[in-house]
């Protein structure tokens, strides 16, 4: 029995591979897409790119995992049922309920894979992102380019004629908070300042005009520092419990635990469903596998959807035992009253 569960997992092994690298390099591409329209808001080195890749991974695997499984499933046993190695297991003794017992626990493996992606490293990987995309935007906002019009700092336009080394030459700055005030200064130098996580622009030797209730102010100034009013907060990592203990109170959450709770469950779910149709005599029935991987795949996933959408805890558990006792009679009925 054991090399039994051997010779079948070989071959899905293989199958699976076959199956699931295509779809993961595809995914790739699209996610890479993605992360390069980053690049159009803010610079990103080659090893950033790598970065922010390694952050979409979970996501990627757990879309092209469950049909994956289900593709390598309905191949792997067709192509032992055409080629008579079922036939032949069969001969020896061996029940249809016995040979599927392997691929069960194949299911019941990735499905914990699955779980383990959706609530631990997705939640995780995504704050990654977040957090590293954040810090990015605001370096961008502090990378003030020298001759460049239209840049802003906080709520003020400015413009640098030179940058030398961070120490800037020539600088204005100017700002209008409403169509009654206006704010315009103007500095021979000026750097950039951050202490305690506050940005500053600091000028020096310069003057300033200020417009305010039809009255014009002119001042001279050695120093005067401008802060950045706009920065955003500082990025709070939030632990796996505190992120999925909001699903109690906001339904939002709720619908997505139940969707990643139900595709994880999907390796299982389609075990049986698969092998009610893959598990054949090639003498007398059809090949119907493209028919059956279609249907298994898209009802299933549109399962999830509504679950996302619409979903309750009950809901899902009737759902869940619903498929189950449906795969199981149909294997039943359709392999294990013949084999």
């Amino acid at each position: 029995m054991v090399s039994v569960k051997g010779f079948i997992s070989s071959n899905f092994t293989k199958a699976f591979l076959t199956i699931f690298l295509p779809f993961f390099l595809i995914f790739t591409l699209i996610y890479l897409v993605k992360i390069s329209a980053l690049t159009s808001k803010i610079q990103i080195s080659f090893v950033e790119l790598l970065q922010l890749y390694s952050y979409s991974i979970p996501d990627i695997v757990f879309y092209t995992l469950p049909i994956s499984f289900i593709t390598a499933l309905a191949n792997v046993l067709l192509k032992l049922s055409q080629s008579n190695e079922l036939i032949a297991l069969y001969a020896l003794g061996l029940k249809a309920n016995k040979v599927l017992k392997s691929l069960l626990v194949l299911g019941v493996l990735f499905s914990i894979l699955l779980a383990t992606i959706s609530f631990l490293a997705m939640p995780i990987s995504k704050q990654l992102y977040k957090d590293f995309k954040n810090a990015k935007k605001s370096e961008a906002k502090l990378n003030i380019v020298a001759g460049k019009l239209g840049q802003k700092f906080g709520n003020y336009y400015i413009y640098v004629k030179e940058n030398k080394h961070g120490l800037f030459q020539n600088i204005v700055i100017y700002n209008r908070t409403n169509r009654d005030e206006e704010q315009f200064f103007s500095s021979q130098s000026g750097k950039l300042n951050k202490t305690n996580g506050v940005t500053s622009l600091q000028l020096n030797d310069g003057y300033g005009y200020t417009y305010a209730n039809g009255k014009l102010q002119q001042s001279n100034y050695k120093r005067l520092e401008v802060f950045d009013k706009q920065q955003s907060k500082p990025f709070e990592f939030e632990d796996i419990v505190a992120h999925w203990s909001k699903a109690k109170t906001e339904i939002k959450m709720l619908h997505r635990a139940l969707f990643f709770i139900f595709v994880s469950l999907i390796p299982i779910l389609s075990v049986y469903l698969i092998a009610s149709f893959a598990m054949i005599n090639p003498r007398y029935q059809e090949n119907r596998s493209f028919i059956v991987i279609a249907i298994t795949g898209i009802g299933l996933y549109l399962i999830a959807s509504f679950l996302e959408k619409w979903g309750t805890f009950p809901l899902l558990i009737a759902i869940i035992i619903a498929i189950l006792l449906l795969g199981k009679w149909m294997f039943d009925k359709r392999v294990a009253k013949y084999f």
